[in-house]
Order: structure tokens, then C-alpha cells, then sequence
């Protein structure tokens, strides 16, 4: 599937890369995840863009968009990702960010909430406990000393072949161990979130279930039977998809179903 349109947008010396599919009245924007690439999407992006615009952006030394010689972090992420938004022109977007893009994004939702109309985190804890213990310890060896690993992997590959600096990747690497290994936690703040917010994880993901449990109930979900005739139900929604795990789950047929019908409003 080829853009209809692309570019950068400038964002405090960050050019950021954007493609955009589709057509309709609310945009939505997806943020990828570590080490990620707009083609990773895969089949998912066209299926989103069958109703309506989506924008795909790549993060800071992500793909076509170069590094600058700054850390990252997850403000400047959400300050890339409002830079965007800002560009697409009047009226609130839609946001879907995926693992370290859904970090990216609930810091752009908890700092920049009026500017959007909806929120989709995909596989986000709310806090850096809520991984389980063995990918913060997974999480503690991100950087260059594992880049003769990674250098044979498909996602090396994908990067190498659109990156304005084919020699950064080590760089990408220790930047994205140093932001994972630091310190977040946004529970306070979540249930000041003022826009429907969705909750995606697998059944065999990264984050236990209880956690998302606990994230969903922030929001004000899960809190009480939503009555005979739903209209007790929360604005929020909770999905967990079956049979998948954290690196595969937008890839499951169901996925991009789910976040239409929510994006759209619609009960189921």
C-alpha cells in the first residue's frame, strides 16, 4: 500500500517523517513502537484507513526520521508527535500508540488532551512496573553491545533501508535502553484523562493481565455492571486479543476491527 501523501514536519530540530492513507473527516495517528518503522503496520494500516485518514509518523532516529544529538524522551516524543498533529491542520485527531509509541502517546495525551478526540494505547503499562520482571531485566541490556545480534534481524534491515544515517543504529540503540530504563509512572494522572481511551493487550503480552485491569479501572472502567440496557457502561474500553503476544498482536485479523468499532463509536 503506497501513501497517498508524505513529508516532514519540523519539530524543534526533529524532522519528523509522516505518510498519510485514506479518507474522511478525523485523522487518525499511529506511533509505532521501539525500533519500529511505518511498515511495520502491516495490513493493519490499510484496514484503519478503509474509513477514514491515518497518519503514521516515525519517531526521532526512527526510520526516515533522522536523529539529532539529544536524548530521547517521552515529552520530546509527545512534543514530535504534537508537531504533527498541529500540522494536519484544525480539529482534534484520533491517537493509537503501540508499546514505546503508546508511551510516547499518553504523554502526549496527558500534556496536549484538548487536541485530541480519542486515545488507543496498544500494549502500555501505566507505570515502568507494570512490565513483568523479566522484560525489565530484558529491558536493562537494550543498547549498542547487542547490535551484532540485531544487525542480522529483518527489523535491522527495514531500518537500514530508509534511514538518512545508516550507521546509527548502535546510537538508536542505546537511546531507546536509556529512555526504557528510566523512571515513569502516570497513575496519578490517568484518571484525569479526558478523552475515551481504548486498552489493547495480548493474552500472552509483556504486561500481566492484572495491570491492565488496574490501568482500565484508573480510566473508570470495569468498575460496575454497566446495567441490562449498557447505559451505565464506561466510555472506555478494555480488549484483550487471543492467541497473541506482545510482538504479534497488531498482526491478528481481529485487531484492527476492534479499534474501528471504537473509534467510531459503535456499542460493539
Amino acid at each position: 500500500m503506497q501513501p497517498q501523501r508524505s513529508g516532514y514536519v519540523p519539530v524543534d530540530g526533529v524532522e519528523v517523517y509522516w505518510e498519510r492513507y485514506g479518507e474522511g473527516a478525523t485523522p487518525l495517528v499511529l506511533v509505532h513502537p521501539g525500533f519500529g518503522l511505518i511498515s511495520g503496520w502491516g495490513p493493519a494500516l490499510a484496514a484503519l484507513a478503509e474509513r477514514r485518514p491515518v497518519v503514521a509518523i516515525e519517531l526521532q532516529g526512527h526510520g526516515h526520521t533522522a536523529d539529532v544529538d539529544r536524548p530521547f524522551s517521552f515529552d520530546g516524543f509527545a512534543d514530535q508527535i504534537v508537531g504533527v498533529i498541529a500540522a494536519l491542520g484544525p480539529g482534534p485527531v484520533d491517537l493509537l500508540g503501540y508499546s514505546l509509541g503508546g508511551l510516547a502517546s499518553l504523554a502526549c495525551a496527558l500534556r496536549y488532551g484538548d487536541l485530541l478526540r480519542r486515545l488507543v494505547l496498544v500494549s502500555v503499562p501505566c507505570r515502568r512496573d507494570g512490565w513483568f520482571p523479566e522484560v525489565l531485566d530484558g529491558m536493562e541490556r537494550v543498547g549498542a553491545a547487542g547490535f551484532d545480534q540485531m544487525r542480522h534481524s529483518p527489523m535491522y534491515a527495514a531500518w537500514r533501508a530508509v534511514t538518512p544515517n545508516p550507521d546509527g543504529f548502535p546510537t538508536l540503540m542505546d537511546k531507546t535502553g536509556e529512555l526504557l530504563r528510566g523512571p515513569y509512572d502516570w497513575t496519578e494522572q490517568i484518571p484525569g484523562l479526558g478523552m475515551a481511551t481504548m486498552l489493547v493487550y495480548a493474552d500472552a503480552d509483556s504486561i500481566p493481565p492484572a495491570h491492565a485491569a488496574e490501568f482500565y479501572g484508573l480510566l473508570g472502567g470495569g468498575l460496575r455492571d454497566a446495567g441490562w440496557d449498557g447505559s451505565a457502561r464506561s466510555p472506555h474500553r478494555l480488549a484483550v486479543i487471543p492467541g497473541t503476544t506482545h510482538y504479534d498482536l497488531c498482526q491478528a485479523p481481529e485487531w484492527a476491527g476492534m479499534v474501528d468499532g471504537f473509534l467510531a463509536g459503535r456499542a460493539g
